[in-house]
Parts: structure tokens; C-alpha cells; sequence
């Protein structure tokens, strides 16, 4: 067990999540929650994450001065989303000299689902990746990684190696959802759970027990993928 509810050490943090079309900010005191704010508008990230951190800390009673550290969702998601959320994070971290926490997205995802579903089966979180392709990893119920992240491909096959053993299989996050149509096993759970900044908590507390910091000044997001850059066509006129 990872034991998230010994906390021996105050932390007061704010948790940035921009995976995914939600960005989500959220401060956290231990595993209370003092504020959270959430905008499910994709295109609009850039130009709300730092009017949602200021609403949190208004509504918190703090400053960002007061902050013990930042943690930020580290991807794999989005190429743009997540540069604007650990951007934002960095920045926070390098103008207060503030610690930098960096938490596996799909592992943060996988902990919350395990919390809310408490089913013995593994747990696959994914992430929307375009098309029939997420980003993926599976879990298992302790929170212990079983297969490595990848780009997966989503057909009626995918998880086959699994059930043929018995396992039963809970798919959560934005990705879980295009997959129920293709992934008809009765073994294959899905739950609503998706992105949140509150599901960063317990594991940048542990992270913060730990003293287990990001480098600022090299840290980058897990992409994962590429970015999907397109060249614009020449002009032939």
C-alpha cells in the first residue's frame, strides 16, 4: 500500500492539470482541497490558467508566496496543453524559488479511478490521442505499474492478453470513452473519472515527503507522441 493518508509533513500545494481539453488548478492543503477551478474550454487554456490560479488563491486566503511547491500533470497528453501547464508551473517555481513536483498523469488518473471503483482488477487510464489512438498504461489496484505507457491503438483485441487470464480491466479518462464501442468484453469496465487537478494530490504529497523534485531548468513534459505540425501549402500564385 502507498499509505497516502500518513502525512508527516504540512504541504500546502498548488496543483496544475492541462492534459487534456479540461485545465483544471486546484490548492491543496495535505489531501483538503481549499479551491479548485475547472474550465473544459480547450482553446482557452493559455488565456484562463493564470486568472483560475489567481481565483484559487483568493478563494484559499493565500498568496502564491505562501506555496511549500507546484505540481503539475507531466503527460503524456496534449503537445500544447501540456507546454502551457508546465510552463506556467516553471514559471511559478523559478520567479518564488518554489519546488517543482512532476506527476505521472496516467498514474494520478489510474489512483483516482482505483479510489472510486475499489475493484480488484487492473486499471488502464487513457488519454485521447486523435483518431482510434490513446495514451495508455495499466495499473494495478496497489497503484503499481504493469505495462508502460505507450501510444496504443484501440481495437476489439487490444486487451485480449489480459482477460484470457481472468483479469477484469477499468478504463477510465477521455479515452476510455471513444473505446467502450470497440472494447466489448465483459471483463472491460468503464469508469466516468477523467483529468483533475484534485487527482494530482496524493501523489505530489508523497513526492513532497520525499523531497522528490523536478529540475527546473531541464524538466520537459512526457509527450509521448510527436506535436501534429502541419506544413501550411505554398503559395503558387
Amino acid at each position: 500500500m502507498l499509505g497516502f493518508t500518513k502525512i508527516h509533513i504540512l504541504s500546502l500545494i498548488l496543483n496544475i492539470e492541462t492534459t487534456t481539453d479540461t485545465c483544471s488548478i486546484c490548492i491543496s492543503k495535505e489531501l483538503e482541497i481549499l479551491a479548485l477551478r475547472e474550465n473544459d474550454n480547450f482553446t482557452d487554456h493559455a488565456a484562463q490558467i493564470t486568472l483560475m490560479i489567481k481565483a484559487c488563491c483568493q478563494e484559499a486566503n493565500i498568496s502564491l508566496e505562501d506555496l511549500d511547491a507546484v505540481a503539475v500533470s507531466a503527460g503524456p497528453g496534449s503537445y500544447t496543453a501540456l507546454r502551457i501547464g508546465v510552463s506556467t508551473a516553471k514559471g511559478i517555481c523559478y520567479a518564488l524559488d518554489k519546488p517543482l513536483i512532476a506527476v505521472d498523469t496516467l498514474q494520478a488518473l489510474a489512483l483516482a479511478t482505483s479510489e472510486r471503483v475499489k475493484r480488484d482488477a487492473l486499471y488502464c487510464p487513457m488519454i485521447d490521442a486523435r483518431r482510434m489512438d490513446v495514451y495508455a498504461a495499466i495499473f494495478d489496484k496497489e497503484n503499481r505499474l504493469v505495462r508502460e505507457a505507450e501510444a496504443l491503438k484501440i481495437e476489439p483485441t487490444t486487451f485480449d492478453e489480459y482477460f484470457s487470464k481472468g483479469h477484469d480491466i477499468v478504463l477510465s479518462g477521455n479515452g476510455a470513452r471513444k473505446s467502450k464501442a470497440i472494447i466489448t468484453s465483459p471483463q472491460a469496465h468503464f469508469s466516468p473519472v477523467v483529468c483533475s487537478a484534485t487527482h494530482l494530490i496524493p501523489l505530489a504529497i508523497k513526492a513532497f515527503e520525499q523531497k522528490q523534485f523536478a529540475n527546473l531548468a531541464y524538466f520537459e513534459p512526457f509527450y509521448l507522441k510527436p506535436p501534429n505540425i502541419t506544413t501550411p501549402k505554398k503559395n503558387l500564385l
